[in-house]
Parts: C-alpha cells; structure tokens; sequence
C-alpha cells in the first residue's frame, strides 16, 4: 500500500504518533510518504520511506504566508506523483481542509483519493473551536472518508463541539515498547543524583495547556521531605518563565531544563517518578512513553488521562492545579522504595497493552476497509 501521512514535524504529540505510525508501516512492507514543513523528528532512514517538504515562498504582500495553499499544491503533486492510495492527515488544521481541496483537484483531473483525518486533541478542544477555524474544520472532517480520535474523551468532545455526521472511530496512541523500556543507565543517573536522590521529570512542548509551573510547585513540596532532583524536557513559550519562577523558589540547583531530547527513552530510564498535571490531554502520549520505561505518573484526570493512567495502580490523579495532592501522592510512592517498585511493574504491564504490535494492526484495517469502499463507489 502506498500511503500518504500529513503531520506537523514537531515533538508534539501528534507528530511523534504520525512519524512513529509511518515507520512502523514502512517496517511491514508498506510506501510511506511523509509531507510536511520540515524533517519530522522522530523520522529515521528507511527503504520505504519517502519525505517531502512542504515550501512556502515568501513575498512582500503577505504577512502570513499561504502555507495551506503549498501544502495543498504538494499533496497534490505527491499523489500524482508516487501513485499514492490514500491520505492520512494528522491533526484537523489545517491538514483535512487541504487535503479535501487536493481531492477536488485531483477529481478535475479524471483521479480521485480517499483520505482519513485523526483527531489529536488541541486541533478539537482548543483551536478548532474558534470560530475562525470552526466552519472549516467541522466541513473538512465531515468530508473526510474515515475519522480517528486517539481517546473516547476526546471522540466525545468532538460529538460536544463540532455537528460530525460521521462515526468517529477510537484507535488509541501507541508506544514503542522495543525502543521505549527501562534500560540500566546508573552511571547516568550517579551523575545526576550522586547521592541516591529521586529524579522526577516532566516532558512537554511547555505551553500554558501544559502547566509546567505546577511541575515546579509540586516539586518543591515534595524536595522538602524527599531529597530529589527535576528533569523539565523540552522547550516552548513558557520555558523562561518557568526558569524565572524557580529562581524564586532558590531550587535552582536541583532542576535541569534539559531542552528538547531525541534520546528522551534512556533519560526516562533513570526516572522515578513522571509528572504531567496539564489542564487537557486528549491521551497523554509522553505518560505513556514514560509508563513503557517503568516511571509511574503522577497526573491531572484532565481528558484521556484517565484511559492510560490508572489510579493507585500505574500512578495517581488529581484535580487541575491541586499541587498539594499531587505532591502527597509523590512522596507516598517516593518514600517507600517496595511501592515504588510495585507501581513501576504496573506501570510497564500496563503500557504494554498500548504497543505498536496492538495497534498498527487497527490502522491497517481502517485503511483496508476505506480503500474497499471507495472502490466500490468508484
């Protein structure tokens, strides 16, 4: 099958399940072609494997470049191109709204191409729901042949928001369990906590949905009974307030910004403990990954989180912005070195329900039945 995978490049969630979905595809047999901005990030080398860049010129009159009408004009391109037979976009804007217009071309043409949209989260509950962006959205995912959401919650606020006169179907997140589990890296983590402290970490594109301050609130309260060191992975708009704010709190010295990681698996193999307590998560794929390198997670039961993190058993949730409760669950499995050996165990179990062995199958057949489909109609 030739397939077509529209992403954002980024170290965000969707790009990392687009980019790890394409490979994994590639790696049964499959001609994946990547189109987007830039090189995404987690993209390796391989023979089935094709990458192509979306360039968006700039001239004078425009202050925002058109970069929908590019990526339209290179989907359409790609196809004619390679012979694709489908499209899969990740994430609704703009990816579905410009492969429904390369459809329409392409049917000018005498071809035609089904594509498939998967919903990610912030695409439907923050910014499809302007009402800039909503009447766009709402047509282009309806236009859609097939629709995926990675969680229930998150296929439920979709249905909430949006007037989706088709099924949406749920094929969840996945996690690479061969690249991502617990690895014995002491001598790394002797170097980051010489004296048997507790590393917790934190893994975000750090915007305000992600509330990385309370990473840092939490974590101060449990520095004070638990001696403990804080990994904060990645960058983003909020990075430098974050740094600000621990200066005020003189723990500076125990917090690392480490900025964005690829090798992100062998830094969560010296974790204790994973924090994510943002105020929405559609899935939570960094939980996930982390869960897959045995660190149990402390969480918000915002959105999906609760499909992946179980309570008192991988972790424990808490309401949005209730740091103190957090901190309370942290140093309860932090200082008890048989519990926290229980909740790593779960933690790894658990995610292995998740693994791209149980999912990419789902994908498969998702395609096989829009393909039988649309050859039926045509």
């Amino acid at each position: 099958m030739k397939i077509g995978i529209v992403c954002y490049p980024t170290f965000g969630g969707s790009g990392v399940l687009a980019t790890e979905l394409g490979m994994a595809l590639s790696a049964k047999g499959h001609e994946v072609h990547f189109i987007t901005y830039n090189q995404p990030v987690r993209l390796h080398f391989h023979p089935n494997v094709y990458y192509h860049e979306v360039t968006v010129p700039t001239y004078p009159l425009f202050d925002f470049p058109p970069y929908e009408t590019a990526l339209t004009s290179t989907m359409v391109n790609v196809i004619n191109n390679n012979n694709l037979d489908l499209l899969h976009v990740h994430y609704a804007i703009p990816h579905a709204s410009a492969a429904y217009f390369a459809r329409q071309i392409l049917k000018k043409a005498g071809k035609d191409i089904p594509y498939i949209t998967t919903l990610h989260g912030t695409d439907i509950t923050l910014v499809g729901k302007d009402q800039t962006y909503a009447p766009v959205v709402t047509f282009s995912i309806n236009e859609s042949d097939a629709i995926t959401a990675v969680s229930d919650n998150l296929k439920e606020e979709t249905y909430k928001y949006f007037n989706i006169e088709k099924e949406i179907i749920v094929i969840p997140n996945f996690v690479d369990t061969d690249r991502f589990q617990h690895s014995n890296k002491e001598h790394f983590k002797k170097m980051l906590a010489p004296n048997g402290e507790r590393i917790l970490a934190h893994v975000s594109n750090f915007r305000k949905v992600k509330r990385a301050e309370d990473v840092v609130t939490m974590f101060a309260k449990v520095h004070e009974q638990v001696p403990s060191k804080l990994l904060m992975i990645g960058d983003g708009p909020e990075r430098q307030n974050i740094e600000e704010y621990c200066r005020t709190l003189n723990i500076c010295n125990d917090i690392r910004f480490l900025g964005k990681q690829e090798q992100v698996d062998e830094i969560l193999s010296i974790t204790d403990l994973f924090v994510l307590p943002s105020q929405y998560e559609s899935f939570g794929l960094s939980a996930l990954e982390a869960m897959a390198c045995g660190v149990p997670v402390i969480s918000t039961n915002a959105g999906g989180l609760a499909e992946i993190n179980v309570q008192g058993v991988t972790g424990y949730m808490s309401n949005v912005g209730d740091t103190d409760d957090m901190a309370a669950h942290a140093i309860e499995i932090l200082s008890n070195d048989n519990k926290l050996q229980t909740f790593k165990a779960n933690a790894i179990a658990h995610a292995k329900t998740f693994s791209r062995q149980r999912v990419i199958p789902l994908y498969e057949q998702l395609y096989d039945n829009v393909l039988a489909n649309y050859k039926a109609t045509v």
